[in-house]
C-alpha cells in the first residue's frame, strides 16, 4: 500500500516495471472533502480560474454555469496537440500512477471517481497513446496529459498490449466506463508535471544501472590493461571526503578483489601511474553518483507532489499559483544528462587505451592477433567515439532555453519534458559504449590467460562470452555489440555492484 505523497523510489521502479499500484484507503475521504469544498466555493459565484473562467490568456472570460462541463471537455480536446513517437509503456504506467497519487492527496478539487478511473486504466493495462513531444514543462505537461485524459472520456487512442485501439474500444475491452467531467476535473488532469517527471525518472533509473555497469567495465579494463588497484585505496578517498567517490572506490576494490591478473604484476612493474581513465574512475563515477542522488531526491519529491492549479485547500479556499512549473524536473534532467555524458566519455577513453599498443602494456594492436590483416576493435572504438560525441551535444542544458507561450501569459517555461526525453537516447547510447568497452576488456583479459580475473569480473566475462565469442579474426562486429548492449540494458552487469 502506498500513501499518496509518500511513495519511494523503489515503489516507482516497481510500478514502471509492471507492478500494481494500491493506495492506502484514507485518500477517498480527503479527495471527497476537497471536491465538496470546491463546490461550495463555486456556489458563491466567485471567479475561479479554470473552473468557471477560460484558460491561460482567456482567464478573464467568465463561463456560465450551464457550460462548465463543456468547458472541461473542450479543454481536453483542444489541448491534445502532441506529436512525435508515443511514449513507451513503462513510462505511461508511471505517468498514470503519478497522476493518480497527486490527485489522491486531496488538493485538486476532483471527485474520487477521477482517481478510480486512473487506477482502473493502470490495473487493466489500458495505456493511453501519448505523443512524446509538445510540452514545454509549464502550466504542466498539457498536451501529453490531454492525450492521456481523452481515453478517460472514451476518446483518443490507447494500447491494449501491442494493439493500438480507440479510447472507446479500450474502455469497453477493460470493462471501464467513460468519465463525465465535473468543473475543474479536466484542468486537474491536464495540469501537473507527471509526464516530465515520469520520463526523467525513467532516465534516472537507467542512469543508476548504467553507472554500476560502468564500474564493472572500468574494473575489467583495469585488469585487461594490467593496471593498478592502488588508486582505489580507501585512504585516498577518505582524505577527500566526497561520498560518491568513496563508494565507487569501494565498489572497484570489491570488483577487483582476488584477481590473479592483478597479483601477477604487483612486483617489479616499471609503470608508476596509470592514465586518468583508469586511475580517476572513483573521482569521475563518484561525482556522477552524487549528481544522480541529488536528482533522485528532487524527482522523488516531485513524484509525490501536487502540481496542478488552482489548488483547493482547507474548507474550500482556492489558491492560484504555479506548482505546475517544472523547473526542478528540468534541472534534475540536465544533471542526469551530464552524468550520462561523462560516464560515456571516460569509458571511451578506456576503450581507446585498450586498443592502443603504445598504452595497453603488451596487448596487440586493436586487441586482435595478426593485426594488419585483422582490424579487430578499431572501428568499434570509432562507433563509441561517435556516440560519445552525440551524448556531449545532447548534454547541453535545456533548462536555460525558455520560450514564451500562450500569448505571453506563460512567459517563462522550464522545457523539462524535452530535457527528460533526451535522456532515453543518451542512456541507449551509453549502453552501447559500455557494451563495446566490456567486449574489449573481455578480449584483453583473454590475452592474459591462463590467469583469472576476480570472481565477479569472471562472471561478467562469462556472460559476454555466452553471447560473443573471443575475437580471433575479423568478423562482423555489429551483432556482438548489439548482444552486449542487451546484456547491459538487462542489468546483468549492474547486478554485480552494490552501492550504499
Amino acid at each position: 500500500m502506498i500513501t499518496p505523497g509518500a511513495a519511494t523510489l523503489q515503489d516507482l521502479r516497481a510500478i514502471m516495471r509492471g507492478g500494481p499500484l494500491a493506495l492506502e484507503a484514507s485518500w477517498r475521504g480527503v479527495v471527497q472533502g476537497s471536491a465538496d469544498g470546491l463546490a461550495r466555493r463555486l456556489a458563491t459565484g466567485a471567479a475561479l480560474y479554470g473552473v468557471n473562467t477560460g484558460f491561460g490568456k482567456l482567464a478573464s472570460t467568465r463561463i456560465p454555469p450551464d457550460r462548465l462541463a463543456h468547458l472541461q471537455l473542450n479543454l481536453l480536446r483542444s489541448h491534445a496537440a502532441g506529436t512525435g513517437a508515443f511514449l513507451p509503456a513503462p513510462v505511461v504506467r508511471l505517468i498514470l500512477a503519478l497522476k493518480a497519487m497527486s490527485l489522491a492527496r486531496g488538493a485538486s478539487g476532483v471527485q474520487p471517481h477521477v482517481v478510480d478511473a486512473l487506477l482502473g486504466l493502470l490495473a487493466k493495462g489500458v495505456l493511453p497513446a501519448i505523443p512524446s513531444k509538445g510540452s514545454v514543462g509549464a502550466s504542466g505537461d498539457l498536451a501529453p496529459l490531454a492525450h492521456l485524459s481523452l481515453v478517460l472520456i472514451g476518446e483518443g487512442e490507447a494500447f491494449l498490449g501491442d494493439r493500438r485501439v480507440s479510447g472507446a474500444e479500450a474502455l469497453i475491452a477493460a470493462g471501464l466506463a467513460p468519465l463525465d467531467l465535473a468543473p475543474k476535473e479536466g484542468l486537474a488532469l491536464l495540469n501537473g508535471t507527471q509526464v516530465s517527471t515520469a520520463i526523467a525518472l525513467a532516465g534516472l533509473f537507467a542512469a543508476e544501472d548504467l553507472l554500476k555497469t560502468a564500474l564493472v567495465a572500468g574494473a575489467m579494463s583495469v585488469d585487461a590493461a594490467r593496471g593498478s588497484d592502488t588508486p582505489f585505496d580507501p585512504r585516498i578517498h577518505d582524505l577527500r571526503g566526497q561520498p560518491g567517490q568513496i563508494e565507487c572506490a569501494a565498489a572497484l576494490r570489491a570488483l577487483l578483489a582476488g584477481s590473479a591478473i592483478r597479483d601477477s604484476h604487483r612486483e617489479d612493474d616499471p609503470r608508476v601511474q596509470d592514465p586518468y581513465s583508469l586511475r580517476c574512475q572513483p573521482q569521475v563515477a563518484g561525482a556522477c553518483l552524487d549528481l544522480l542522488r541529488n536528482a533522485a531526491a528532487t524527482l522523488l519529491r516531485e513524484a509525490n507532489a501536487v502540481t496542478d492549479n488552482p489548488l483547493v485547500v482547507g474548507e474550500g479556499e482556492v489558491l492560484s499559483g504555479g506548482n505546475f512549473h517544472a523547473e526542478p524536473v528540468a534541472f534534475a534532467a540536465d544533471t542526469i544528462a551530464l552524468a550520462l555524458a561523462e560516464l560515456g566519455a571516460i569509458s571511451e577513453r578506456r576503450l581507446a587505451l585498450l586498443t592502443d599498443p603504445a598504452l595497453n602494456s603488451g596487448l596487440p594492436a586493436f586487441l586482435v592477433a595478426d593485426s594488419g590483416i585483422n582490424s579487430g576493435f578499431m572501428i568499434a572504438q570509432v562507433t563509441a567515439a561517435a556516440l560519445v560525441a552525440e551524448n556531449r551535444a545532447l548534454a547541453t542544458p535545456r533548462s536555460v532555453d525558455s520560450l514564451p507561450t500562450s500569448a505571453n501569459q506563460e512567459d517563462h517555461v522550464s522545457m523539462a519534458t524535452g530535457a527528460a526525453l533526451r535522456l532515453m537516447t543518451m542512456a541507449e547510447n551509453l549502453a552501447v559504449i559500455l557494451g563495446i568497452e566490456l567486449l574489449a576488456a573481455a578480449q584483453g583479459v583473454d590475452f592474459h590467460r591462463p590467469l583469472q580475473s576476480s570472481p565477479p569480473l569472471e562472471q561478467a566475462h562469462a556472460a559476454l562470452r555466452a553471447v560473443a565469442a573471443r575475437w580471433d579474426e575479423d568478423r562482423t562486429m555489429a551483432p556482438d555489440i548489439e548482444a552486449a548492449k542487451r546484456l547491459v540494458e538487462q542489468g546483468r552487469f549492474a547486478a554485480l555492484v552494490s552501492l550504499a
